[in-house]
């Protein structure tokens, strides 16, 4: 069987994105090594990466994470880059394009197959046809470093960056799937988030129908609102705001909005074999965070063994 771009043999493995962790993480008040240790304690292959994670920007630091991870059984396949491509200014795309270039080089450094792009903020006065031109623009001209780097690209159904003013460009999902009809290419895949669908006010499996086929990554990731609605959430979108709705919090897999037998069984039926990275950790207390992302890990694992049963089995 012929393996294209992006996809592995067999069942789809497990990874880990420190969701509950990640503010500590940006501000150093946990060391990436100490996660890569407590990541190394759950039942998962591999460890979702961020570049702002990552403590210095030099080669040898760089070599030294990756034998980090490595060493601890695990594998970084998945790097979760955030590109700004919706910037007015086309030297402010430039330097998003090289940017991404650069990220691109860095999952190949830490042994990755798989580097997220985004569309950008949505910005008040970049127009749907004048934003989408420019997003379309700025992917196309990573695609050939990406096929040279044998990284594959994959855009994901977005709701905000954490660290970004505006949500998501292409939040609304035919904007989302314009841009992937018009990069019809092997390097320019699907990052699937069921969770981002219920936020857009889309339906998370009409979604994956019309994708599935595209679809190289998936974050496992469920959802539940804390005092607001997803119609509050709505309005909020409509103004500036920095990061989440306070409300809206990462659960434990399996318990919030999501039918994953539902996801699952249709990517099977997809031939999907890629990745499927928990966004969890959620907690007042590492501790708390940690045991979530065991309780998540524990019911993607055996999702994962119903939906995709191992040759022979």
């Amino acid at each position: 069987m012929e393996v294209r771009p992006g996809e592995t043999a067999g069942r789809p493995k497990l990874a880990v994105f420190p969701k509950g962790f990640f503010d500590d993480l940006v501000a150093r008040r946990m060391k990436l090594s100490t996660w890569i240790e407590l990541a190394a304690t759950l039942d998962v292959d591999g460890i979702e990466m961020y570049p702002a994670f990552m403590e210095r920007d030099d080669p040898t630091y760089r070599r030294a994470v990756r034998r980090q991870i490595e060493e601890a059984g695990l594998t970084m396949p998945m790097l979760c880059h955030s590109p700004d491509f919706t910037r007015p200014s086309a030297a402010e795309r430039r330097r998003e394009i090289e940017r991404a270039k650069a990220m691109i080089e860095l999952t190949v450094e830490l042994g990755g197959e798989f580097c997220r792009v985004l569309s950008g903020q949505r910005r008040p006065g970049v127009g749907r046809e004048e934003g989408l031109k420019w997003v379309i623009d700025c992917i196309e001209q990573l695609l050939p470093l990406a096929e040279s780097a044998g990284v594959v690209l994959t855009l994901e159904n977005h709701y905000k960056d954490g660290t970004w003013e505006y949500p998501e460009f292409a939040q609304d999902q035919e904007l989302f799937l314009q841009i992937l009809e018009a990069i019809d290419s092997p390097w320019l895949k699907v990052q699937y988030d069921p969770s981002n669908a219920v936020v857009a006010g889309d339906d998370p499996y009409e979604l994956l129908e019309r994708v599935a086929d595209r679809v190289a990554t998936m974050h496992a990731s469920d959802r539940y609102l804390q005092g607001g609605s997803v119609e509050d959430l709505v309005k909020l979108d409509a103004d500036p705001q920095h990061g989440y709705a306070p409300f809206l919090r990462h659960g434990v897999i399996g318990q919030g909005f999501n039918d994953f037998d539902r996801i699952f069984a249709r990517l099977a039926r997809a031939g999907f074999a890629g990745w499927v990275s928990i966004e969890d950790g959620d907690a007042p207390t590492i501790e708390q965070g940690m045991e979530n992302l065991r309780l998540s890990a524990g019911f993607c694992r055996r999702k994962l063994a119903e939906h995709f049963p191992r040759e022979g089995a």
